[in-house]
């Protein structure tokens, strides 16, 4: 029986596909800071989900005819990240200055737009699939994208987001590319249209557990592995799955506590209590039962997945997504 590549395997396939990318020389000041982005590293977890669906349904010839679609996916994931970064004031990412502090935003900007164009011309050109199916599906996804990233930036001004608006947000920032690397990865493989919303759809759903989980281990993980402040969502006065299913709950000091968090962020030092608060107010458990739940309407949906190798390293990737503990 052929077995399924590992993730590992996959990841440095993408890896060195990546650096082969036929990228101008010049100007040297929008082509490097490019470079810098795709040669950042990263998981590779949206590529490796289009290359096993892909071979899922259509087998070992399926995979090498999505590689270029999956390297299209990973430069749009990173394109998103260089815009984010700008919007975030972020300095570092993946260890490395940013690319508006390396050189400067307005580089940073023509950098991510270049990578968006590329990202498309890449998802679109797969061999033997359906060019009009890909460039739509390719479309909704930057649709949504730039929905969730503006609700979640109106978000940050309102006092009164609900935990179903931010799944909805959610379900736009994280879930949607989840979704468009199994759904191109179907795509290409030939499966049937039904089969391929059934992979969109578990994308969505796993990109519920996923942020929820997040947003979870942000304040329960452990210190020396989680590698950034544990609380720091709390801190930096985000909304959160936790804070958002804590409102309506709360009463009396909870309020207070959370008044703080919403304008503008929890002093440090009160983490460990409002943790003990989250607890007692259910919350805690709250989350664990979403992320469970959520999950399991993942696993369901990939159930259209035909049995084989690729289907079962598939979904311990998607699912593993979902309940990881780092």
């Amino acid at each position: 029986m052929t077995t399924a590549p590992s993730l590992a395997s996959l990841a440095t396939e993408i890896d060195a596909a990546l650096a082969t990318l036929d990228l101008p020389d010049d100007p040297a000041g929008l082509y490097e800071p490019v470079r810098y982005v795709l040669d950042g590293g990263g998981k590779r977890i949206r590529p490796a989900l289009v290359l096993l669906a892909a071979e899922a349904f259509g087998g070992e010839e399926a995979r090498r005819r999505a590689l270029p679609a999956a390297l299209g996916i990973e430069t749009f994931h990173n394109f998103t990240l260089v815009h984010d970064d700008i919007m975030d004031h972020a300095a570092t990412r993946r260890g490395r200055p940013t690319v508006h502090e390396r050189w400067d935003e307005p580089t940073a900007i023509l950098a991510g737009d270049l990578m968006m164009g590329l990202a498309a011309r890449l998802v679109v050109g797969a061999e033997g699939a359906d060019a009009a199916a890909l460039a739509e599906a390719h479309y909704r996804t930057v649709a949504r994208l730039c929905e969730g990233q503006t609700l979640d930036m109106a978000f940050e001004a309102r006092r009164d987001v609900t935990a179903e608006e931010y799944l909805a947000m959610i379900d736009r920032k994280t879930g949607a590319l989840l979704a468009h690397a199994l759904e191109v990865g179907a795509l290409i493989g030939g499966a049937a249209p039904e089969a391929v919303g059934a992979l969109a759809e578990a994308g969505v759903t796993l990109g519920r557990a996923f942020q929820i989980q997040d947003d979870l281990l942000d304040l329960t993980a452990d210190p020396e592995t989680w590698g950034k402040p544990v609380g720091g969502d709390l801190v930096e006065g985000k909304r959160t799955f936790l804070v958002l299913t804590a409102c309506p709950r709360a009463e009396a000091e909870d309020a207070a506590w959370l008044e703080a968090v919403l304008d503008g962020g929890l002093d440090p030092d009160r983490v460990p209590a409002v943790k003990d608060r989250l607890a007692a107010l259910g919350v805690l458990d709250a989350a664990a039962e979403a992320v469970a739940r959520y999950t399991e309407a993942g696993r369901a949906a990939l159930d259209a997945l035909p049995p084989g190798p690729a289907a079962d390293a598939l979904r311990q990737l998607a699912l593993g997504l979902a309940t990881r503990t780092l």
